[in-house]
């Protein structure tokens, strides 16, 4: 057993219910799904283990719950919305870091994912996701990752709490914009009770970071729904632009909408698993390749296509006739090229100050993978002969 004789056996029951409620809150990359499981036969009265990809590499177990499955809010999708049928379940702050604590002991997890359902309101829910954090700090001296949602309505004063007590704080938009979020949650407010929360979020992180230069101040990621209120991805791809660059958040989670029995979407079908890699991919090079919206193709009905990757298709309009010389363009335009991202164009620049590059063996040794960028690339003026694919 992971926990000791002193857990209530009814809180033990609420908190497994709890941790089997959370597959809708994202922790995770795109390229890989969630995946839950206790990694010992013997621990099979522990929680679904949740294996988060981190982002240097290698997957860490969290422990992914909810402090209450209840929720005053009607959101269209949502599992959880008022009035749906289905077993809810509750614990107390304290429930809640106690039965954690004794995971970390006995050596199950290494962080925490904490959401909640909303009830009394924003700001006393926020309270009570606080007040775990705050047991775990200190009661327990926990040290290690926790990551807190931020509800709608939160105070300012509790988002810097959330700030000082987590590692990664986030907020779901859930839509792009009011006129998407009024149709997806129709009690929810995008201006005045999401977004301003993560502006908020932004200024305070902000300050932490002047204040305490040497700090690892908090990631601040937001998670919108793919598919369920029809909504564009132009629309999605804009608020994503504006995201990262007004209020730098560190990630941006693409939820593909599935139905759920019992709520007002239950019949529509569920989004294309490609779209959310596209939006994926057209993010990170918003992100990380200065991509702006403009530079990417949209179908007629505003979405990306999904049989190609969006670099790729800029590339094939841009590069196959304006091929890039190699050895002469700055970063801005290296990580245009499909096959180079901002670690091998730094590669590239930095190889450069000493060399030009001369040979296709050159190329691989910098970690290029020759076929790929070829048919966009000079090298010395000339164009590389890509070798015949034989997949």
């Amino acid at each position: 057993m992971f926990y000791n004789k002193d857990v209530d056996t009814t809180n033990l029951a609420n908190f497994h219910l709890l941790t089997s409620q959370t597959e809708f809150e994202l922790e995770e990359s795109h390229d890989t799904p969630p995946e839950c499981y206790s990694p010992k036969p013997k621990m099979r009265e522990a929680p679904a283990i949740f294996w988060a990809k981190r982002s240097g590499g290698g997957r860490t177990p969290l422990l992914k719950t909810l402090l209450t499955s209840a929720c005053e809010k009607n959101c269209l999708y949502c599992p959880f919305r008022a009035g749906r049928d289905f077993r809810r379940a509750t614990l107390q702050p304290v429930e809640m870091a106690q039965i954690f604590s004794q995971m970390t002991t006995a050596g199950l997890v290494q962080g925490l994912f904490l959401s909640s359902g909303m009830v009394g309101g924003g700001i006393r829910t926020q309270d009570k996701i606080l007040d775990t954090a705050e047991i775990l700090r200190t009661k327990y001296q926990y040290a290690g990752y926790i990551h807190l949602k931020l509800m709608p309505g939160a105070e300012k004063d509790q988002i810097l709490r959330a700030l000082q007590l987590a590692t990664r704080v986030s907020v779901n938009l859930e839509a792009p914009n009011q006129e998407r979020l009024k149709y997806l949650a129709p009690r929810k407010k995008f201006h005045e009770e999401l977004w301003q929360v993560l502006q908020w979020a932004n200024e305070l992180r902000q300050s932490l970071q002047n204040a305490h230069q040497n700090v690892q101040i908090p990631s601040l990621v937001t998670q919108l729904v793919v598919g369920a209120a029809n909504e564009t991805d132009v629309e999605i791809l804009q608020t994503s632009a504006d995201l990262f660059t007004r209020l730098k958040l560190s990630r941006i989670y693409y939820s593909r909408f599935s139905p759920i029995p019992d709520t007002p979407l239950e019949n529509l079908p569920p989004a294309d698993p490609l779209r959310p890699l596209r939006l994926y991919q057209a993010s990170f090079l918003i992100r990380d390749y200065g991509f702006k919206t403009d530079d990417f193709f949209f179908t007629s009905s505003g979405n990306l296509p999904l049989d190609q990757d969006p670099k790729t298709l800029w590339a094939q309009a841009h590069l196959l006739h304006s091929p890039i010389e190699l050895n002469k363009a700055d970063f801005s335009l290296l990580v245009r090229i499909p096959g180079i991202g901002p670690k091998t164009a730094r590669r590239i620049l930095q190889f450069r100050r000493n060399s030009k590059i001369k040979s296709e063996s050159e190329l691989r040794h910098l970690g290029i993978p020759v076929n790929r960028v070829s048919p966009y690339i000079l090298l010395n003026g000339k164009k590389i002969p890509g070798q015949p694919s034989f997949w």
